[in-house]
């Protein structure tokens, strides 16, 4: 549960620590005093989008920090653990930061985190219902996904969804290899000519490369034997060649060591140079009897260059993409051929999927049969002790056509509220008021079946009073036997059935406007519930109706 919610720097608010105990907490004030802004902070320490606009004037940054009590939720240290948060003393710290720049960081435990991150653990922690959720019971998505949740079909709509997903994956692939087979179909005949083509040329990789270098040796090749020749002269013919001349300077280098032994590295040099020019010289000999004047073999590789070039020019710009080219258009064909029988195969596997959705489709209706009937009992229960005692709710199944990801049928609720009245959908006949109390009823019935240890409710009062209030705030209290709830209310006769009351109050500081909070107990509790009440707090009719209120609810005044 939510112990303890401490907020800094947001909107009108300095600096607040806001108490919080199990059992049903309600937290009262002047309209404008700043009990929305609190509800903001909650929503903003549960992912909500952060704007540097909710950054109280003067500050550089604002915080939102709760502290929470999670030794009754061990899912939730797995999860937390799950995400390299640790969890000590069973306590999990979520905090929330925006900076004047609009930066937001997000830390659990003092573990730096994402966003997305403290949602997810704040989903499992809070659930928070203001006005705008109310409106939220008026989308089919949502009224299904509440019906699931009381019938205990979640796990089962699951399985729907995964078998939809097979059956679409199976429906999508089926539609590719009949589309590429019509296209291959459309085009077998140019494919034919690729194909034949490229195969006939039998490339190999490099296969351009080397022709170039082969038809240009080819091409030169009585001036390559006339340079080779030249060459062979100068190092090793018998007049002046370079070979002579070197043996000729080797009897002063001799006559230089014999007198300086430290010369010695001149004669090493001198032999690796000798010796280097003498295998030159027979390299030398050895390619210039190698090259041949061919015009035949020439003739072949320009052919085959000439070729190969055409094919570039088509299908290139690189030998590889012509390669690739006639591989692909070779399986293109192949495809035609078998095409029937890989849509065989996926056709079979599609009907399996179908009857697997049909299957289990037809579980979860039976589910969501037997849990409407259960969830509308439950509803009308309720709808008298909160104020419409001719209100009768019931959840409308209509059959699709075909099972779909979210299973065979539509979901809708309905409500009839007065007597004589059809019941007509819940977004056709319900004002502010009574949606809100449709949805606290809902709330206290899945509350029975939800692990959210804290509910939160802003504005559940809404357009209600009188007896009616009563009967929400008892309603309130009887949630709160199972979880720990927080409730943001204007109307005493809900204030007064509360266990623990906190109150706001707008002051100044500084010559700013701020915001703070007090608990209050006894005296000032009788005093806030006759201020509420909208007499004089002082008056002894106004305190005595507030101490009334508070022990017709068993609350200390």
């Amino acid at each position: 549960m939510l112990t303890e919610l401490r907020i800094r720097n947001f909107a009108i608010i300095e600096q607040v620590t806001l108490p919080l105990s199990s059992g049903f907490n309600v937290l009262s004030g002047e309209t404008g005093a700043g009990k929305s802004i609190i509800v903001g902070a909650l929503g903003l320490l549960l992912g909500e989008r952060a704007s540097a606009d909710l950054i109280r004037s003067g500050a550089d940054k604002a915080t939102v920090e709760g502290v929470f009590d999670i030794s009754k939720l061990k899912d939730i240290s797995k999860l937390a653990d799950d995400r390299g948060i640790e969890v000590e003393e069973e306590t999990l710290v979520l905090k929330r930061e925006i900076a004047t720049s609009g930066r937001g960081r997000a830390w659990i435990n003092g573990t730096t985190v994402t966003a997305s991150v403290l949602a997810e653990i704040g989903r499992q922690l809070v659930n928070l219902h203001g006005q705008h959720d109310a409106q939220t019971l008026l989308d089919s998505e949502s009224q299904r996904r509440i019906l699931d949740a009381f019938g205990g079909a979640d796990r089962q709509a699951e399985l729907v969804r995964s078998a939809h997903g097979e059956m679409s994956d199976v429906r999508r692939e089926i539609a590719t290899l009949t589309s590429r087979r019509a296209d291959a179909e459309k085009r077998a005949d140019y494919l034919r000519h690729v194909a034949k083509e490229i195969e006939d040329a039998r490339l190999s990789s490099g296969e351009d490369t080397k022709l170039e270098d082969e038809a240009r040796v080819l091409e030169n090749a009585d001036e390559l034997r006339t340079l080779a020749s030249t060459l062979n002269e100068l190092l090793s013919g018998e007049e002046a060649s370079v070979l002579s001349q070197l043996g000729a300077a080797q009897r002063p280098l001799s006559s230089i060591e014999r007198i300086d032994p430290s010369a010695v590295r001149m004669q090493e040099l001198f032999d690796t140079g000798f010796y280097a020019l003498q295998e030159l010289a027979r390299a030398v000999d050895d390619y210039a009897g190698s090259v041949e004047l061919d015009p035949a073999r020439l003739e072949e590789v320009r052919r085959r260059r000439d070729r190969v070039f055409g094919l570039l020019k088509k299908y290139g710009p690189t030998l590889e993409d012509v390669i690739a080219a006639g591989t692909t258009a070779r399986a293109e064909l192949d495809l035609i051929d078998t095409a029937q029988f890989d849509l065989a195969n996926l056709t079979a596997r599609e009907a399996d999927a179908r009857r697997r959705l049909s299957r289990e489709a037809e579980k979860l209706s039976e589910m969501r049969l037997s849990a409407a009937k259960k969830l509308a009992k439950a509803v009308d229960a309720l709808l008298p002790p909160l104020g419409m005692p001719d209100g009768r709710f019931s959840v409308t199944l209509t059959a699709r056509d075909e099972p779909t990801a979210e299973g065979a049928e539509d979901v809708e609720f309905r409500v009839a509220l007065n007597v004589g009245h059809e019941d007509r959908p819940l977004a056709r006949v319900a004002s502010g008021g009574e949606l809100s109390r449709v949805m606290l009823a809902l709330k206290t019935i899945l509350a029975r079946v939800d692990h959210v240890p804290t509910l939160i409710f802003d504005e559940v009062d809404a357009g209600i009073g009188g007896r009616v209030g009563l009967q929400v705030g008892d309603t309130l209290r009887r949630v709160a036997k199972e979880h720990q709830v927080f409730a943001i209310s204007h109307l005493p006769q809900i204030a007064a059935r509360a266990h623990h009351h906190i109150v706001v109050a707008k002051g100044a500081k500084g010559g700013v406007t701020t915001a703070d909070i007090t608990v209050l107990e006894g005296t000032s509790r009788v005093n806030e519930i006759a201020r509420m009440l909208g007499g004089d707090p002082e008056s002894k009719v106004s305190r005595a109706h507030a101490k009334e209120l508070l022990e017709s609810a068993g609350a200390p005044g």
